[in-house]
Order: structure tokens, then sequence, then C-alpha cells
């Protein structure tokens, strides 16, 4: 009887580890979806916002504007040189010297941008970091004017780009009040959550005490 009495002991404390592990288990996945429903109501929040609702609106409005008058000519002239095409275009365009270089500032450009495009302009693929200029290149014409045209047209383009990338388009009406009501049945959700959590903590903490 003794020989058997040991190892059917330890079997029964084995049972009963895998009895409490099991519980522990369960009882957590049990309370994860409380947490997991906070985070979802703060994802929907966020969702819910108009998409410019998150960005300063004097410069929003600044950009906007910018951008309704913003033509090929509003660009500064920048700097020219020209040198020897190495491309295609016969002996004329490899023997003058018909390849336009310019470049701006970054300085000036800022002068002439909105707010919110200045954080994007030495992102841009012509940015020159050692002399902290855009700098483009032309060549495919056989006039230095027609080179340099196609210069300040690329920039005009890249412009174009950086605006379209960084401004967000308004909002119609119908959508902010659409965002509006989402927004605030999502904050009323959150709240009543909390209070339910809040009159749980409250209901165990009262009955440690008996």
């Amino acid at each position: 009887m003794v020989a058997v009495f040991g190892p059917v002991s330890r079997q029964i404390r084995g049972m009963e580890r895998l009895y409490f592990g099991l519980r522990s288990t369960l009882v957590a996945s049990l309370i994860r979806p409380v947490k997991s429903i906070s985070a979802v109501t703060a994802t929907r929040s966020v969702r819910f916002q108009a998409f410019d609702a998150a960005f300063d609106q004097d410069e929003l409005a600044e950009a906007r504007t910018w951008r309704q008058s913003f033509l090929p000519s509003s660009l500064p002239e920048g700097d020219t040189s020209f040198s020897r095409s190495s491309g295609p275009g016969g002996q004329h365009v490899n023997k003058t010297e018909t390849k336009a270089t310019t470049t701006w500032p970054v300085s000036k450009l800022l002068a002439i941008l909105p707010r919110m495009l200045h954080p994007g302009i030495r992102s841009s693929k012509y940015y020159a970091k050692g002399s902290d200029c855009i700098t483009i290149q032309a060549q495919d014409h056989r006039s230095r004017t027609a080179n340099t045209k196609e210069n300040h047209l690329k920039l005009f383009n890249e412009l174009q780009r950086l605006y379209e990338e960084t401004v967000p388009n308004e909002t119609s009406p119908d959508k902010k009040h659409k965002y509006e009501a989402l927004q605030k049945s999502a904050n009323e959700a959150r709240m009543r959550m909390k209070k339910q959590q809040g009159s749980k903590k409250a209901s165990r903490k009262g009955g440690a005490d008996y």
C-alpha cells in the first residue's frame, strides 16, 4: 500500500496544479476582451475625426490660398548655368552648351512657400544637401531657353506634388457633421466604459471589507 500511495499522491498534486493553471488562463481570457473594447473605442475615436481636423487651421488656410494663386511665373528665377549635353540629339546638342542646370537656394523657396510645405522641401529628390539648394537639369532641347523653362516646370510640378502629399482636401460640411456625431458617440461609449470599470472596482473594494 505504501508503495502505491506515493505515486498516487504525486498524481493528485499534479492534477491540482493543472486545475489551477487552467483556471488562471480562463480568467485571463475573460478579462482580456474588456481591455480590447477600450482599445477599439480609442481607435474608432481617432478614425472618425475629420481628415483635416488634426492640422493647424491657420496653416491650412494659408496653404490653400497659396495654391489657388500659385503659377510657374511665381517661382524665383534661380541661378542657371550651361554645359554640353551628353545625351542623344545630334552634333548640335553634343557640341554646344545647351544643357541647363538651375539651382534655387532653399531659403529663397521657403520665402514663397506656405509653412506647411517647409519641412518637405528638403526631402525632394532634387535637394542637394551640400549646397542646401534645389538643383534641376534639362538637356532634351536644342535651345538654352527651352531647357531653362523645363527646369522651372519641373520645380513647379515638384512643389505641386509636395502640396498634394502634405495638404489634405477640405472636408465637406456634411462629412464634418458626420464625424462630429461619430466622435460624440465614441466619447459617450468611452465614458460609459469608464463608469462600468469604476463601479466594478468600487464593488470589489467594498467586498474586501467584510
